[in-house]
């Protein structure tokens, strides 16, 4: 195993506040009233996803619109890096391991989000959405990756907290690691097939010892 491919939301950094403000942004901008009490559960899923079930499909690209102007200027600023993260990423960066992120979050916000926190230093390669939705399936976005650094399924391993992380990488034959530290529960990643499970930053360090 050389490479490491890590989701972002809910696995390096707790992003709850800002994609909730953001939502209820475009809530907001929409004129729409009716909202649900939760959104944790659009920490994860491709943004587009959830405004067609949030707004329905004809107003996304309006909604869209809406979440990426707040998003782009206050939202991305509104995370935690979990605790944790910087010293395991530099530590396995001392090992010798290819770090790189696979998020379904647009690039171009992702970028920034990595300069931001100080992170963009220890991935080789950043691997996110575009603004047109292509790239938003982690099973499309992992074979991207792929096939950018020329590395090998059997080389690689995909880190992330929700099910679509773990569908997309045994979609491309990627072995899998499922974080219980974000948004999705142990029985969401067990039955998406998750390799193994770990529960703490600690303990993730703990398998590449």
């Amino acid at each position: 195993m050389t490479t490491l491919f890590f989701d972002l939301d809910g696995t390096l950094i707790d992003p709850a506040e800002g994609i909730i403000n953001c939502l209820h942004h475009a809530f907001d901008t929409l004129g729409i009233k009716d909202v649900p009490e939760d959104l944790h559960w659009c920490i994860g899923p491709p943004l587009h996803d959830s405004f067609a079930t949030l707004v329905g499909p004809d107003r996304v690209d309006e909604a869209l619109a809406a979440y990426r102007q707040r998003y782009g200027e206050l939202g991305l600023y509104e995370h935690v890096v979990y605790e944790g993260i910087p010293d395991l990423l530099a530590d396995l960066n001392r090992r010798g391991y290819q770090l790189c992120l696979a998020t379904s979050k647009v690039k171009v916000f992702a970028d920034r989000i990595l300069t931001h926190f100080n992170l963009a230093q220890h991935f080789q390669h950043a691997f996110g959405s575009e603004l047109d939705g292509s790239l938003s399936n982690k099973a499309e976005l992992l074979a991207h990756g792929l096939a950018v650094t020329g590395v090998a399924a059997a080389d690689a391993v995909m880190i992330g907290d929700r099910k679509f992380d773990m569908i997309g990488a045994s979609a491309n034959d990627i072995a899998t690691i499922g974080v219980t530290w974000g948004y999705g529960s142990v029985e969401e990643l067990e039955q998406a097939g998750a390799g193994r499970l770990v529960a703490s930053v600690a303990d993730l360090a703990g398998l590449f010892g």
